[in-house]
């Protein structure tokens, strides 16, 4: 479901005229949930930081499942968020990872994208290592517009961003197929 090239040509005239309209990639997080703490989990924190050079960041259990051994507040995932080159140089590594398409509906309507790698050794440069073993991964990007620091700032802050300022997943697909060459499915 690529967009129709007259549509694609006229999102970026709009943002050719109005530098303010032009999406940007603010961050993008890259979890691997493992569903248990121990050693397992220490793998997982080791291979994560491997990929992207930064120390990740332990989750841990919003409520017990007693059928997966799963109690609240125990360590169950690691994370890791990324941003600038290092954000960057990561996407990279991954669209190649999945092939460089990516499906129409891991778009939400606020623009942002989320994708699974099923093993992390499929991305560029990782190679296997039997003592860690292999780990799938999420990542979600999030694409917002200059001017998104209104609802984060600590002075006047605002609560909400307009509608008309707020990125449309048609956009969020010409960024992608602009900067990274992705070709959506």
């Amino acid at each position: 479901m690529s967009l129709a090239p007259t549509v694609e040509q006229e999102i970026i005239k709009r943002w050719e005229s109005n530098p303010m309209l032009k999406p940007r990639i603010a961050k993008v997080t890259v979890n691997i949930g493992i569903g248990m703490s121990g050693e397992r989990l220490q793998k997982a924190a080791q291979v994560l930081e491997m990929l992207t050079g930064q120390k990740p960041v332990p989750r841990k259990a919003k409520r017990t499942i007693r059928n997966f051994g799963v109690r609240k507040g125990e360590n169950i995932a690691v994370m890791v968020t990324l941003r600038g080159r290092r954000a960057d140089e990561f996407l990279r590594k991954a669209f190649e990872a999945v092939g460089g398409r990516l499906k129409a509906s891991s778009f939400d309507q606020a623009g942002n994208v989320s994708f699974g790698i099923e093993e992390h050794i499929s991305i560029p440069g990782v190679k296997y290592d039997p003592e860690i073993g292999i780990f799938g991964m999420d990542v979600s990007i999030t694409i917002e517009r200059p001017g998104y620091r209104i609802t984060r700032r600590r002075r006047c802050r605002k609560k909400h961003i307009p509608a008309r300022h707020r990125v449309k997943p048609e956009e969020s697909m010409v960024l992608l197929a602009q900067k990274y060459g992705v070709t959506i499915v």
